[in-house]
């Protein structure tokens, strides 16, 4: 499998752009897969940088339901005229942040026929899937860190019941793509147990100057060292914290940008 990073928070390359957001092109023997599009065209123009072009990808997924993994999602559409987008049921619910602003998506796209919503599991073909795990237990706990869902005419701590997980078999590994890993990092790790994950970590907002926050990534760390898993991690996760993180884990965990092309 070759992964292409066309967009996140940093860029290896001063010819390409950097955005708060994450969008990647998973390319294997079968498929050609667009995984989430960043926040604005940033994750296209990108692309044809790097040489490489969206017009033939042959499905793409949507994590979840924010604006930095779903706001280039009509760029895509308007340049891709056949490619289905596989979205939750719940991906364009109301959210919002802990200033009360919508970080949601564009309503008006939900009309476009080529929508696919989503539950808990829904398989895309021999060796690409797609889980929510909303009715999973989650063994460990998980802080919204002030995002918020409007149901019910009040706002409450969001549930994340838009965000779902791409599982991949290829060439006799497992490899599971997520966007923010809003459940839980841990979670996610415990139940699918992948020989790869790529995704979010979440942890931006951990306090790296204080004990308690230190102590928080040392646990994580401890925790994903359990699991015969080897993690690609970008976005949400933070780079001071990702610093750390990656003090204690080493070789298990490697850090991706825009630009990179790795191959698994």
């Amino acid at each position: 499998m070759i992964i292409s990073v066309l967009c996140e928070n940093t860029s290896s390359s001063p010819d390409l752009i950097p955005e708060h957001g994450l969008s990647l092109l998973l390319e294997t023997d079968k498929e050609k897969i667009l995984f989430d599009f960043g926040q604005t065209d940033a994750f296209f123009k990108n692309a044809g940088q790097m040489g490489i072009s969206l017009n033939d990808a042959d499905f793409a997924v949507l994590s979840h339901g924010h604006y930095d993994h779903g706001g280039g999602m009509g760029v895509f559409l308007s340049h891709n005229p056949t490619a289905p987008v596989y979205l939750s049921r719940y991906a364009f619910g109301e959210y919002y942040n802990a200033e009360r602003k919508y970080i949601g998506l564009d309503k008006s796209l939900q009309r476009i026929d080529r929508m696919i919503p989503t539950g808990e599991c829904t398989r895309i073909s021999s060796t690409c899937s797609l889980f929510s795990c909303n009715i999973q237990h989650r063994p460990f706990g998980t802080n919204p860190y002030g995002l918020t869902e409007f149901t019910d005419e009040k706002y409450s701590d969001d549930r994340f019941l838009h965000e779902q997980y791409l599982l991949l078999r290829d060439r006799g590994k497992r490899i599971l793509v997520s966007g923010c890993s809003h459940k839980g990092i841990e979670n996610i790790v415990h139940w699918f147990k992948p020989d790869v994950l790529i995704g979010g970590f979440h942890q931006m907002k951990v306090d790296c100057s204080s004990r308690e926050g230190l102590n928080t990534l040392k646990a994580l760390s401890d925790t994903l060292l359990r699991y015969d898993t080897v993690f690609y991690t970008c976005h949400c996760t933070g780079l001071p914290q990702l610093d750390i993180l990656k003090s204690h884990m080493k070789e298990r965990l490697h850090s991706l940008s825009t630009g990179d092309v790795i191959t698994l």
